[in-house]
Order: structure tokens, then sequence, then C-alpha cells
């Protein structure tokens, strides 16, 4: 079973839906299913300049979210997130994300586990710690605490490598239809939106491993 997870680091359902994603995958693990678990670029914010926004102010400029709206979704995020082991921290400005994304590409060359812990790293940098997920410091400190070598990271971020493929790979998801993060796509076939909880995934999984 083949799974495309979309997603941007910017994004706090997409740490919730990775953390429930692999929650439902331990559930199903007695079945022996065999799954590839792919990371996809997406980028919510790709002309948000490297010096980033006030989250408020981006926020209530691009989806006209009210203080009492923006205070109500903090708490549904921190009710959702900690059952799943995240603490969702202040994260007060908003950031690019491209370069991270660069970086994940080359993680996920070197291989999937490291991918996968890199990503980690990168949502926790953000959206525990309040920490630019754009600045070249975080992703070699992310990239160092995922085991990959800090120096190659270094240069990764500091030159244009992966550029042409990470563009390639969001243009693609765009094609498909994929305008909302995160999403879920199943042997290239089936989708699942949002930050659902384990247990819609594991159904949705356990249904489709018994079809």
């Amino acid at each position: 079973m083949k799974l495309d997870f979309v997603s941007d680091v910017a994004c706090p359902w997409c740490a919730i839906g990775l953390h429930a994603l692999e929650e439902a995958l331990r559930r199903l693990g007695p079945l022996g299913l065999m799954v590839e678990l792919h990371l996809q670029p997406f980028e919510l914010n790709p002309d948000m300049p490297p010096e980033g926004e006030d989250t408020v102010t981006y926020l209530a400029r691009k989806y006209g979210a009210p203080p009492e709206r923006l205070a109500a979704t903090r708490q549904t995020l921190n009710e959702r997130g900690a059952p799943l082991g995240i603490r969702f921290g202040a994260r007060t400005r908003v950031w690019n994300t491209f370069d991270a994304h660069r970086l994940l590409h080359w993680a996920g060359l070197q291989s999937a586990p490291a991918q996968l812990a890199l990503k980690h790293a990168l949502l926790a940098a953000y959206h525990t710690d309040g920490r630019n997920p754009g600045d070249e410091q975080v992703l070699v400190d992310c990239a160092v605490q995922a085991g990959l070598d800090g120096e190659a990271a270094r240069g990764v971020v500091r030159g244009d490598d992966y550029t042409a493929e990470v563009r390639a790979a969001e243009a693609h998801w765009q094609r498909l239809g994929i305008h909302a993060v995160p999403s879920v796509v199943i042997d290239d076939r089936h989708l699942i939106q949002g930050g659902q909880p384990p247990e819609v995934f594991e159904q949705a999984l356990r249904q489709l491993a018994a079809g």
C-alpha cells in the first residue's frame, strides 16, 4: 500500500494528521501490511517573504479569522494534539517553508526513515518551539536531530538543489486537485483529507486492505 502524505511544515493540522496516520499504522501492524509512506510537498504560503509575518495578522488577512475564532482553533489543536504527543507552542510568526521542502526532498533520497525523522523534527521546531523552519541553522539542527549529516544539509540549504524537483512535485499534486492539507492519497486512487483522528485513518486503511 502506497501512502502519499501531502503537507506543509507550517500546517498544524498536518502535524496532527501525520501523528494520527502513524498511530493508525501502528494499530494495523498485526495485519502485516506492507506500507510505503512518501512525504510530499505543499506550500500554504508560497509567497511569504523570508522575514515572515505575524501569525494573527496573517490569519486575519488570509481567512478573515477574528481573534476569538483563532483562540478557539488553538484550543482545539491543543485538545487534538495532546493525546498524540504533540505540544503546540505560541507560533507567533508564519514563515516561508520552501527550503524545508527542499531539505525534506534531499532527506528522502537518503532514506524514508530519515525523511520522516526530519519531518517530525521540523514540525516540532515550528509548532512546539516556534522556531523558523526557513532559517538555515534551524534546518541544519533538525537534520542533525534526524540523524543526517549537518554539513551536507547546510550545503543543500545554501544552494538551490532540488528546487525544480520540489516545484514539479507541488505542481503535480495541485494538478490532481490537492488544494488543502493534509491530504493522504492511497495507492494513487483514494483520498483522505484533513487532520483526521487515528480511528478514521485506521478504518479507511483496514477497509482498503480487505478489499
